[in-house]
This record gives structure tokens, sequence and C-alpha cells, in this order.
């Protein structure tokens, strides 16, 4: 049991002396030290050393930001065409008859919307300056 002992000693002993003193270099007059050929970081799976910056990374950035702008612009004209309605308005045609009113083609078209909008929207549409109208004429309405 002593040889084993001994032995697991000297072991030990041969292991520490092959050790490299960490701070033997430094003294006041140079505080660090640059260690030359030796990767002072841990190395087994998974862990890997830093890669250098490339000399593409400015074209690396300037295509991500050309893909940012062009998914902003995607999502804005989408957006643009949602609240827009996504399409041209239907417009519909009807030739007034004799007693017909702005008010009453507007009533009978717009059965649940506000009428006196409604009038308001033939209005403009036809480029009409009063709700005057005639027997005869055809009329725009707007969607």
């Amino acid at each position: 049991m002593g040889d084993l002992y001994w032995d697991v000693a000297a072991m030990l002993a041969l292991r520490v002396s092959k050790r490299k003193p960490l701070f033997v270099w430094l003294t006041i007059e140079r505080p660090f030290v640059m260690v030359r050929h030796e990767q002072m970081y841990a190395v087994g799976y998974g862990i890997r050393p830093m890669a250098s910056r490339r000399q593409d990374a400015g074209a690396r950035s300037a295509g991500r930001l050309v893909v940012v702008i062009a998914l902003t612009l995607a999502a804005t004209v989408g957006l643009a065409v949602v609240a827009h309605g996504g399409s041209a308005p239907v417009v519909s045609t009807v030739v007034v008859q004799p007693g017909d009113t702005l008010w009453s083609i507007a009533s009978a078209r717009y059965p649940s919307d506000d009428v006196r909008i409604r009038v308001d929207e033939i209005e403009r549409a036809n480029g009409l300056h009063s709700p005057v109208i005639e027997a005869g004429q055809t009329l725009q309405l707007p969607g």
C-alpha cells in the first residue's frame, strides 16, 4: 500500500511540475501578457473559436438591409390594398323615372346606410351642384 501511495504522489508531482505558472510574466512594467500560439479558452464539443470578421461582412449587412426594406415595402403595399378595398369601386347606373328624387333613389339603393351621406355621394359622383334631377337622366351610383 505504501508503494501505491508514493507512485500516485510521484505522478501528481510530475503533473504539477509540467504546468506553466500563470503569473510569472506579470510585473508592474508589464501588467498584461501576450501569449502567442496558445488558445486561452476551453476546447471541446460545442465550443469553437470565434471566427474572424470576414471581408464580405459589409455585403451581408447590405443584403440584409435590402431584404428588410423589401419586406417593409411589401407589407406597406399589402396594407394599403386592404385599407383601400382591394379593387376598384363598383359603380352602377340608374335612369331617373318621373317622381324620383335623390333621396328616394338613395334610400331604395342603400336601405341600411345613412341616406344623407349617400345623397351627397351621388351628387359628387355625378357632378351635381344641387339635388335637382330630371326624368330620363342617367345617374351613377357609387358602390
